[in-house]
């Protein structure tokens, strides 16, 4: 696997000392069980299937009981960056269940298996690995420390590699980006949407919502689930 990344990960100024090191890890694993996961993602099961997981009572009590302890940071950044705050809290809902979910792979194993076992994921998985270390070793993270999905993706807002490069921001104002601070999560998730076209002069217009929801995750229940999620959530935090 490292001889795959090794030419392009020095280019993106990783050094060979680093990439030697976090390639003889103890806890390097190919998991057999991320393949099992991908021959059964959520996102195939039926909508009825679906929305049971996600569009349930019990997380929309929780993310009404979440949006009062949070309210004031999410509402801040959802002025700042003109994006709906209950749409940014219906996503992470469905991402990571409001921050409960972290994941059950490192996400160094998580893409490293799909490098060694999935050859029509391989090349996909060998780029979102440079990026991933080249945040790790910028930022000074242990690459084998953080866990995410059985796909690679981390924090919160469950995003890869390279969308957190590209997309993540600093929404507290300390100079770093943290996939596990919810000021930065929530502005994160917002400047991503933005930048995949949410409607931010005019929040109505569905279309151009759906679209920018559709970019953070290419399926249509993943979609569905997040807006009925946002309606559901909007109308407790009401009622509260």
């Amino acid at each position: 696997v490292l001889s795959s990344i090794r030419s392009d990960a020095l280019k993106m100024g990783i050094p060979e000392e680093y990439l030697n090191k976090t390639f003889s890890h103890s806890g390097i694993t190919v998991h057999d069980k991320i393949l099992e996961r991908f021959a059964k993602p959520y996102e195939k099961k039926s909508w009825p299937e679906y929305r049971k997981l996600f569009v349930k009572e019990s997380r929309i009590n929780e993310g009404s009981v979440f949006y009062k302890k949070h309210q004031k940071t999410l509402e801040d950044i959802s002025n700042n960056i003109k994006v709906d705050a209950v749409l940014i809290l219906s996503i992470v809902g469905v991402e990571s269940n409001f921050g409960r979910h972290k994941g059950k792979f490192t996400v160094f194993n998580s893409l490293y298996t799909q490098i060694a076992k999935m050859p029509g994921r391989s090349k996909w998985a060998q780029k979102e690995l440079i990026a991933y270390l080249a945040f790790c070793y910028k930022d000074n993270i242990p690459p084998h420390s953080i866990k995410g999905s059985y796909a690679g993706a981390f924090g919160y807002g469950q995003f890869i590699p390279s969308s957190f490069n590209t997309y993540a921001i600093d929404g507290n104002g300390d100079g770093i980006r943290q996939p596990y601070i919810w000021s930065d999560v929530f502005a994160s998730v917002g400047n991503y949407l933005v930048k995949n076209g949410y409607p931010v002069s005019n929040p109505s217009n569905n279309a151009r919502v759906y679209k920018a929801v559709y970019a953070y995750n290419h399926a249509d229940n993943y979609v569905k689930a997040v807006l009925e999620l946002r309606d559901e959530l909007k109308k407790r935090i009401i009622t509260n």
